[in-house]
């Protein structure tokens, strides 16, 4: 089976277009090596051409990992295949900001998955089932590019930090990363039902920045659902925090790729590695993404269980 490698993008170090994946594809020991590879090394794979359907997003998810269920029961699933959920928004209804002066549905932060759990899963899958005629783009920067792009001070400053993070998804409670011209107009109908499900639910603890196996070291902080840092002083703490979140959007509007989905496009990244984010659409329009979640740790992060100093609120 011929499997083509292109780069997502020739001033990107990260991502990877992959072309020639089928379903029998996907049970071949040597191919699901060769995509395990890439996914190491780019952190970002774009599959192009592939089977639009559920059946095929399992398949392929699983050359990577067991797949995890979202840990939020309020969070629909998308029927006949297991581990699939689904992410819908119908024309006008709740779920909106306005960025811009412009209203916005589907709209969300930069952001690594259940950064608000002591476990991280490995990586989604997403592909889109239904999109609007425009926006509605998947974001992803990578974490290492971040890393790199912080000047020396603000690296040495943030380095050996650790951030407090809760489930929180009322946007308006953004308080780090946080668009000077954003507001939350309207949550989503599903916001209360999951801040109900997790309300005692203790705060986790990630490391800032951490060093994969092969060397680099990668920033790895989520503005979104972000409370402070560890064992710091609120004003203190949350100004570096608010720094660093600042410097992640800003450096993210040249480091990024937004996707722009195709029926026959899944895209799987490294949920240890990359920042993802959604740009938003017009609230009069329909979007349907089926996703996938790879079960897998890096095994840093914990659960607060004790007073912890400073911290954010």
């Amino acid at each position: 089976m011929s499997v083509t490698v292109q780069p997502i993008r020739a001033d990107l170090n990260f991502g990877a277009r992959v072309g020639g994946v089928t379903r029998d594809a996907t049970q071949d020991p040597d191919t699901r090596a060769q995509l395990n590879d890439l996914f190491e090394t780019y952190g970002l794979l774009v599959f192009e051409g592939v089977e639009p359907n559920p059946q095929m997003q399992v398949a392929l998810s699983t050359v990577f990992g067991p797949l995890k269920d979202h840990p939020s029961k309020a969070t629909p699933r998308a029927g006949g295949e297991l581990g699939v959920i689904e992410i819908r928004h119908e024309p006008n209804q709740p779920g909106k900001v306005r960025l811009n002066g412009v209203e916005l549905s589907q709209w969300l932060p930069w952001h690594f998955d259940h950064c608000y759990n002591d476990e991280l899963n490995r990586a989604g899958v997403l592909r889109s089932v239904e999109g609007p005629p425009e926006g509605g783009r998947t974001g992803f920067v990578d974490g290492i590019a971040l890393y790199r792009a912080l000047s020396p001070a603000l690296r040495d400053r943030i380095e050996g930090e650790t951030v407090l993070y809760a489930m929180d998804v009322i946007l308006d409670n953004l308080r780090f990363g946080r668009p000077a011209d954003f507001v939350e107009v309207e949550p989503s109908r599903e916001a209360a039902a999951v801040m109900t499900e997790f309300a005692d639910r203790p705060r986790a603890l990630h490391p800032a920045v951490w060093t994969r196996r092969t060397g680099e070291k990668v920033l790895h902080v989520s503005p979104w659902m972000a409370k402070g840092l560890v064992d710091r002083n609120h004003a203190e703490g949350d100004a570096l925090l608010a720094e660093v979140c600042d410097e992640i959007v800003a450096t993210a509007a040249d480091l990024s790729y937004f996707h722009a989905w195709q029926p026959t496009d899944m895209v799987i990244w490294d949920n240890w590695r990359v920042l993802h984010s959604v740009s938003g659409m017009a609230p009069e329009h329909t979007r349907c993404m089926h996703r996938t979640t790879i079960a897998g740790d890096y095994g840093l992060g914990q659960f607060e269980t004790t007073v912890v100093a400073g911290g954010g609120s």
